[in-house]
């Protein structure tokens, strides 16, 4: 095999995995498959530069403790699924874009500029102190999640947006 078809087959590879766990996940990948796969080659390329998946479109530092908010799929994505049915690099959209029933747009960017991330850290950052996003349970299986919205597929027990009540 030369490094082109290696390559490609790791592209395509990662492709099934990734499509399979989103949709055991409840989520989907972009349908449009060569834009996606370009997408998933850069995460490649991230994970090689970095050793982590940078999201594809964002500017990563290169110190993974200052980029953990956007490691794929990044903490923004459920929000943007949410309010515009795909996520910011449109990897994974909602259920209406893959049918074809919407199609994917440009959306904001959500991450705070560097300034105000600066000496944020997982336990001690703004998005987690006080908890501003309400939380809900699944009722099925008692998973919990932090968001503005249930989602729309419970990622543990499958069941749907409807069986969600809000905890806190």
């Amino acid at each position: 095999m030369t490094e082109q078809e290696i390559a490609i087959a790791e592209i395509d590879r990662l492709y099934e995995r990734l499509d399979r766990e989103a949709e055991v996940a409840g989520y989907h990948l972009n349908p449009d498959v060569e834009f996606t796969k370009g997408l998933i080659k850069s995460l490649i390329v991230n994970e090689r530069r970095y050793g982590y998946w940078a999201c594809p479109c964002r500017l990563a530092s290169g110190q993974k403790q200052d980029d953990l908010d956007i490691i794929c799929p990044c903490d923004y994505r459920d929000l943007d699924l949410d309010e515009y049915d795909v996520c910011y690099c449109a990897l994974y959209v909602s259920n209406a874009v893959r049918k074809g029933e919407k199609k994917a747009g440009s959306i904001p960017e959500r991450r705070p500029p560097p300034e105000e991330r600066k000496g944020e850290t997982q336990s001690e950052g703004k998005r987690l102190t006080g908890f501003p996003l309400p939380v809900w349970r699944c009722k099925v299986c008692g998973y919990l999640c932090a968001r503005e919205q249930p989602p729309e597929v419970c990622p543990i027990c499958k069941a749907k947006k409807d069986r969600f009540e809000r905890f806190v």
